[in-house]
């Protein structure tokens, strides 16, 4: 009764928690579509306040907890902000109505399976014209290689491409049960029946075939494993497992091995090693055949396992080999044929003959944790995938079965058709985690490549049919929106890949779409076509909200629109868009509330001509007429002279349109900038009413037929600048520690050896971090600490491969080529963060460059610290676009080869692209790995330390300098100090003083006789040179002990500038002053014959 009171009671409290859950999202749902009409309403809401996405899904989550799905979430959200007014239910959270069909049938397709059966490969064993099968395979990971062994003696070692680089027939006359790689030793070890064999791989020539054999044994051998202990020098631990149930330990060094051919004058194929001179250990765990063996270093304790039912696993540590105490044991019917250990999930996979697959945790032997069900005969072999969670196992009649550890289902089941029942029979099996492979042995070798690295490597990456022409990211939903060139639209999401809507034919049958942009808010978006129409659509929904007709007496791409950008509406349901034309012209596009189509309400006039014929700066008329509804920027006319007006005649064969534009509006700021195709920067001020030429090229206006007409052109331009909340959070991390600091909070992270983006740029962003914080969370009110925000820079992306980057009045701060690995490629496309800490630039070659700005940034804008980080290739052709999601810390690149790809920011590394069939496994993977149409790998770029500058590089061999003998005094550095011995020699006496590089020649050597006959033909036909001999060194200083009192003298002659060195009188004290007498002079230079 006790028990089913507790029930009814849980049950109570778990309905009435859910109830109180309700309660608490009405309560948000009300709030969310509160705050979404007054929105509508026009009502400004503080940003603090306002309920975005983020702010929502962490709620529910708080509610419901973690899970409830994204998907969900965002279409009940997204309906909330569409309409506000209808009614919801709160199983729609849950995802109640929405079918998952589709999930499944992508799920069940082969595409999509875990190992892709339709690839596998197969290798024959060669060597042996015999009946021979597959009996051990090992895989060593560190060096790449894998080892097989099979039953009649061969074996071989494969390199990373699955090439033989040795093998070795063992010719014995029992037959092979297992091998394994000696780290220590750097050799293999093999069992037989009876045997040890030690072979040294490596070995070259004659000596590649020699092995060692180690006997006699008590039992006969089943299986083999070396126990990884980094501890151990020269030195190596094997644990045997007979037909006894005896587990040895065998301990084997290198001493054993490495003398005894040498010392044997005939070579002979095998030597053989007495066992009982080797130092071993063993121990009767079961009472059957011991069936597998392993070491886990996650547990630092062996295990094996038995076809005994009481003692059928036995997992302890290698020093109850040396006792009797008691050792855990686990307990299953008719024992156990193999086992694993999943480190991540801590549990030990057994399988055996009654066909079930048992979960056990390492500390409870006595029931397991899980079982799976699904074998119909004896299970044989099991290995594990640590990083996708995986257990693969095999059974007698070759059925392998893919199971998810972590929910405990099936996701794939295969089978080895090949051969008869009773015919090439599965021995071993075994997971290569470097290269994603399945590798199985029987007769022959097979190789099952997973799903995801087939679709990554050899797959082209495919997105939309045609070149993408516009990728746009939506930051509030975290979705992705591409446009190809035949007029496709798509929308994704970033975090799994997978397609939410698309659009057909948006703009009409064959109107191909040139350029889109987003609104701030993230609900709207807009698309221009290359005939000059526009459209602005509902994002959540993909339906059309209104239209800009094309003009009757428009010609054709002459209106076609290439840039879009939303501008803030100061009245409540307006759309205002600044398009820029395909001819140069910059307009202003409206959408009312209740209105259908847009119209085109401003329009900015044409300053090239006075540009380029007038003066650098052409003032602007504002006019006066009032406006209706206040627009973003003023009505403008140019005001020149009319002396200029003559003068409007541009060159026909030079293309002066303009290419590119940005806009930038905070307060006191109202920019457009320009950059045109003949390389020249405008920027038009509405706050001063003026236009400008900041940059112009030499000769931008003369066309030559012999050089590139698009040299000077300008692909992209944007500017650059800090907002002051990202001044106060950049200060907020500078006081962290970069042990404390949340790697959320910056676009970069550490990661491994390489430094962080935000890290190696938070010392130089404490300059204004201070001085641009509000008044009401100022920390420091110093007055000292204020400083005004810096003006905004600007940033180029050129034709010629360069990247500029300009001050607002025309200063070139910096001028680079970005690093990669070819010459000078065109840019064509830049992107930052909302921080500017980050710059990114993409070129046609289809590589992505990436930068550190954060400090360059701050005043005086330092050229030295803009660095490039990193650069790697991603496309092989034409990049189009480039994202940089800096809370994800991704990269998203779009090209002409139809596909988007998603790439880590921190190390250039390949996630996947959108339109594949499997998820997106957004964690920093460890296995590296490349698109099929790219063989580059990326390229870090790495500052030098001035640690390890050599500050002084030494040129030797050394010679005796006879100037810088003369300039020196022999007394003063004869006896600096007494030497406390007779026969000390002193570091700084005067001879090593006047050791110096050897000076190089500067004239001709004179020769006097060529082809001298007694020489020879070939020496005789070389030219002799006179080499000018030295004068010999008669009198060399010797080093003493004794001769303190001359020195004093010998000082005081110094500093009257008295040279000592040619005196006689002096020459003679020395000679009889310095004793011991030690010559040096024939130990440095030989003797010369006068």
């Amino acid at each position: 009764m006790d028990t089913t009171d507790d029930k009814e009671f849980n049950l109570t409290l778990q309905i009435n928690n859910f109830k109180a859950s309700l309660v608490e999202f009405d309560k948000l749902v009300e709030q969310t579509t509160a705050q979404k009409k007054e929105e509508r309403a026009g009502l400004f809401i503080p940003k603090e306040d306002a309920i975005d996405y983020d702010k929502f899904y962490a709620t529910v989550q708080q509610i419901f907890g973690p899970e409830v799905k994204n998907q969900d979430v965002k279409c009940f959200y997204r309906k909330i902000c569409n309409n506000p007014d209808a009614t919801f239910d709160w199983c729609e959270i849950f995802g109640y109505f929405s079918t998952e069909e589709d999930f499944l049938t992508s799920q069940m397709d082969e595409e999509n399976l875990v190992f892709l059966v339709s690839r596998k490969q197969r290798i024959v064993i060669s060597g042996s014209r015999r009946r021979d099968v597959i009996k051990c395979i090992v895989k060593v990971p560190q060096l790449d290689l894998l080892i097989t062994a099979s039953q009649k003696g061969l074996i071989t070692v494969f390199n990373s491409q699955m090439r033989v680089q040795t093998s070795t027939n063992v010719t014995d006359t029992s037959w092979i049960t297992g091998c394994d790689y000696l780290g220590q030793l750097k050799r293999i070890v093999a069992t037989t029946e009876r045997t040890i064999i030690v072979w040294d791989y490596k070995a070259q020539g004659s000596s590649q075939e020699h092995y060692f054999v180690i006997k006699p044994m008590d039992h006969c051998l089943l299986c083999v494993c070396v126990v990884p202990l980094p501890d151990q020098l020269c030195r190596d631990d094997i644990l045997l497992g007979d037909d006894g149930g005896f587990v040895n330990r065998f301990t084997v060094n290198s001493d054993d091995f490495g003398l005894k051919q040498a010392k044997t004058r005939k070579k002979l194929q095998t030597q053989v090693l007495d066992s009982k001179n080797f130092k071993s250990v063993k121990r009767k765990l079961h009472n059957d055949w011991v069936m597998k063996i392993r070491y886990i270093p996650a547990l630092n304790c062996f295990g094996s396992c038995s076809l005994d039912s009481v003692h059928s696993l036995v997992l302890e540590s290698l020093k109850r080999l040396e006792d009797n105490l008691p050792v855990r044991e686990f307990a299953m019917p008719r024992g156990a044929n193999t086992f694993c250990y999943c480190v991540k999930a801590n549990v030990i996979v057994t399988g055996g003959d009654d066909k079930v697959l048992r979960l056990w945790h390492p500390n409870i032997s006595t029931k397991p944790v899980g079982k799976l069900v699904g074998h119909m005969f004896s299970i044989t072999e099991i290995v594990n995938n640590e990083k996708e969670q995986h257990v693969i196992s095999l059974s007698s009649a070759k059925v392998f079965r893919v199971w998810d550890i972590q929910t405990l289902s099936v996701l794939q089941v295969f089978h080895d058709s090949q051969g008869g029942p009773g015919d090439m029979q599965i021995y071993s099996m075994v997971y290569d985690a470097n290269h994603g492979m399945l590798i199985t042995g029987s007769g022959v070798i097979d190789m099952y490549p997973l799903t995801r690295m087939i679709q990554d490597t050899k797959q082209v990456p495919h997105t939309h049919e045609r070149e993408i022409n516009v990728m746009l990211y939506n930051k509030y939903f975290h979705q992705v929106l591409t446009i190809c060139s035949e007029s496709v639209i798509k929308v994704w999401e970033l975090e799994t890949g997978f397609q939410i809507y698309q659009i057909l034919d948006p703009h009409g049958f064959n109107i191909e779409l040139t350029c889109a942009a987003i609104d701030e808010s993230g609900f709207i978006f807009a698309t221009g076509a290359y005939n000059g129409t526009a459209k602005i659509w509902d994002f959540g929904s993909g339906q059309e909200m209104k239209m800009l007709p094309e003009g009757k007496d428009w010609a054709e791409e002459e209106h076609g629109l290439l840039r879009l950008f939303f501008l803030k509406a100061q009245v409540k349901h307006q759309h205002l868009v600044l398009a820029l034309e395909r001819n140069g012209t910059i307009k202003m596009i409206q959408g009312k509330e209740d209105d259908l189509f847009l119209v085109v309400i401003w329009e900015l006039p044409d300053a090239m001509p006075y540009l380029q014929y007038g003066s650098h700066i052409v003032h602007l008329k504002v006019s006066a007429k009032e406006r209706a509804m206040a627009i973003p920027f003023p009505d403008v006319e140019l005001i020149v002279q009319k002396s200029f007006t003559q003068q409007t005649s541009n060159n026909p064969a030079v293309d002066v349109e303009v290419n590119c534009i940005d806009l930038f509006q905070v307060e006191g700021y109202n920019l457009i900038a320009c950059g045109t195709l003949n390389g020249m920067i405008i920027l038009w001020n509405f706050v001063t009413a003026t236009v400008k030429e900041i940059y112009r090229p030499e000769d931008c206006f003369s066309s030559d037929p012999e050089l590139d007409p698009k040299r000077f052109r300008i692909n992209d331009i944007m500017f650059l600048f800090r907002p002051p909340d990202c001044v106060r959070r950049s200060s907020q991390d500078s006081i962290c520690s970069s042990t404390q600091c949340d790697s959320s909070k910056g676009p970069q992270s550490s990661k491994g050896s390489k430094q962080s983006i935000h890290d190696t740029e938070v010392k130089g962003e404490q300059a204004d971090t201070v001085g641009e914080q509000q008044p009401g969370s100022r920390k420091q009110p110093t007055p000292s600490s204020s400083v005004e925000p810096q003006p905004p820079i600007l940033v180029t992306a050129h034709e010629d491969g360069h990247l500029r980057l300009w001050t607002l009045e025309g200063k070139l701060l910096k001028d680079i080529l970005p690093f990669t690995k070819h010459s000078a490629i065109s840019l064509t496309s830049l992107y930052t963060d909302s921080c500017c800490r980050t710059l990114l630039a993409a070129n046609v070659e289809g590589h992505v460059i990436l930068c550190s700005i954060s400090a360059f940034l701050d005043p005086p804008h330092d050229e030295k610290k803009f660095k490039q980080l990193l650069s790697w290739r991603a496309h092989s052709l034409e990049i189009i676009q480039v994202i940089y999601v800096e809370d994800k810390q991704l990269v998203l690149t779009a090209s002409i080869d139809g596909s988007v790809r998603l790439w880590h920011s921190t190390s250039g590394h390949y996630c996947g692209y959108f339109g594949q069939r499997r998820m997106f496994d957004l964690t920093q993977s460890s296995d590296f790995i490349l698109p099929c149409d790219v063989n580059e790998y990326p390229v870090e770029i790495k500052e030098e330390s001035k640690f390890t500058e050599k500050k002084q590089k030494y040129e030797y061999p050394l010679i005796f300098d006879r100037e810088r003998w003369k300039k020196m005094s022999s007394v003063s550095l004869l006896f600096k100090r007494a030497p406390t011995k007779p026969f000390e020699v002193q570091h700084d006496f005067k001879f090593f003083k006047s050791l110096s590089s050897p000076k190089i020649r500067r004239y001709a050597l004179e020769g006097f006789m060529t082809e001298n006959r007694e020489a020879g033909i070939v020496f005789g036909s070389l030219p002799i040179y006179r080499v000018p001999s030295p004068t010999s060194l008669r009198f060399l200083p010797l080093i003493g002990s004794e001769a303190h009192r001359d020195s004093v003298e010998g000082v005081h002659g110094k500093k009257k500038g008295a040279h000592v060195q040619h005196d006689k009188s002096r020459r003679k004290s020395l000679k009889r002053n310095l004793v011991p007498q030690i010559n040096l002079a024939s130990s440095f230079f030989p003797t010369m014959p006068k």
